[in-house]
């Protein structure tokens, strides 16, 4: 199957289905966006450091590897070798919670699923503030 739509207007249709979606269901006003928030971190550290905003672009450049992860388990090599097409593996997430979005494997947000254009994609729910993941990592 071949996508003859543009990147531009990919970003279109994630647009207009992100403003449907928020004039559908009044939420409570969502933590600041992470343009935002690295904006303010971009500012403290310029402060702080004396660091040049080129500086700053550099490392805004850098890419890392997002993660959705609906659940985990584990299981035998045995069990791993008996699977085969139509084989269900129970993972240790409930049915309705909210996926782990993990950024080179640190958990950073939790979100849901969505559907546009027939691709997936994940509205996030939650950002996990770096406390809340030293207590998660705590327990």
């Amino acid at each position: 199957m071949t996508d003859n739509t543009s990147p531009a207007s990919e970003a279109d249709d994630w647009a207009a289905a992100l403003a449907e979606q928020t004039a559908a269901s009044p939420e409570p006003a969502p933590a600041p966006a992470a343009s935002q928030v690295f904006q303010q971190i971009q500012e403290t550290a310029s402060v702080a450091a004396g660091v040049t905003a080129l500086d700053i672009a550099r490392v805004m450049e850098v890419p890392v590897q997002l993660t959705a992860e609906i659940g985990r388990t584990r299981i035998t090599i045995k069990n791993l070798l008996q699977l085969s097409q139509g084989s269900v593996v129970e993972l240790d997430a409930l049915a309705g919670q909210p996926l782990d979005v993990l950024i080179n494997g640190y958990l950073i947000a939790q979100g849901e699923v969505v559907v546009v254009n027939e691709k997936y994609g994940i509205r996030l729910t939650d950002i996990i503030t770096p406390s809340e993941r030293m207590q998660k990592l705590a327990r």
